[in-house]
């Protein structure tokens, strides 16, 4: 990848995010409705699902992972349509950027929303729901691979995914059920041991799953690992999972991003 492209795709991203932020619905939903849920939530589930640790808890972790998909996969999914509909990928088409530098721009972007949805979350959760931060080193680089590897997951698999709805008017039915049901099979909601057998089993083909078992490992107790299906946080495994699904996100975003309908 050339330094050209690398710059143009930063240039993007820059505008990517100053774009975002003139749109003041999206910022409010994709920065703030996390933190409605987890107030909701938080506050009808307030008993605790194993010794030291609440729902609450638990289910901030699962925020934390399912914001990646939102800000990242649902988000986009949904925008590329749209403004593919306006004309706005056609118009840059005739410009110097390339597919690549796109995507880095919207890579940029999605980490940035991030970084300000979880800073949001780590707040509201420890002021008025008892998250207990990491204390080790070993622990916030755990997170921070996490978040990172996830949002570049999330951003290319909604790229990749922006071909599926055949317009804007009809991308966001096609998307927010998909990711909808992810959250219920992947643990977001519920605690993931408990769920169907079926479930666990079709939630651990996705990414989503991975990336909630990896926020527990990083806010909840190392004896809670016990509780997972495998009986221990399985690090490797997650860190695989998402570089395939990061691989194949890749390759299918460069082979189906396409400028125009046509």
């Amino acid at each position: 990848m050339s330094n050209s492209v690398i710059r143009v795709g930063l240039h993007r991203g820059a505008l990517e995010i100053k774009q975002f932020t003139r749109q003041r619905e999206s910022v409010v939903f994709t920065i703030f409705f996390p933190v409605m849920l987890l107030f909701i939530f938080g506050s009808v589930f307030s008993g605790k699902i194993a010794p030291g640790v609440t729902f609450s808890q638990y289910f901030i972790s699962g925020m934390i992972a399912s914001g990646l998909v939102n800000t990242g996969f649902q988000q986009l999914a949904i925008m590329i349509p749209i403004e593919r509909d306006f004309g706005t990928l056609k118009r840059l088409r005739g410009t110097p950027i390339s597919p690549v530098s796109y995507f880095i721009g919207k890579i940029v972007m999605v980490f940035s929303a991030m970084v300000v949805q979880v800073g949001a979350l780590l707040l509201f959760g420890t002021l008025f729901f008892d998250l207990n931060l990491p204390t080790s080193a070993d622990k916030w680089l755990r997170f921070t691979w996490l978040v990172l590897l996830g949002s570049i997951c999330s951003t290319v698999l909604g790229i990749a995914f922006s071909a599926v709805p055949k317009n804007g008017r009809g991308a966001s039915a096609v998307v927010s059920p998909i990711v909808i049901v992810l959250q219920f099979f992947s643990g977001v909601f519920f605690v993931f041991t408990t769920l169907p057998k079926w479930m666990q089993e079709f939630a651990a083909f996705f990414p989503l799953k991975w990336l909630t078992q990896g926020m527990r490992s990083v806010f909840l107790p190392d004896s809670f690992a016990a509780r997972e299906v495998a009986g221990n946080w399985e690090i490797g495994r997650i860190l695989l999972s998402l570089i395939i699904w990061l691989v194949v996100g890749t390759l299918l975003a460069l082979k189906t991003f396409r400028w125009s309908d046509r």
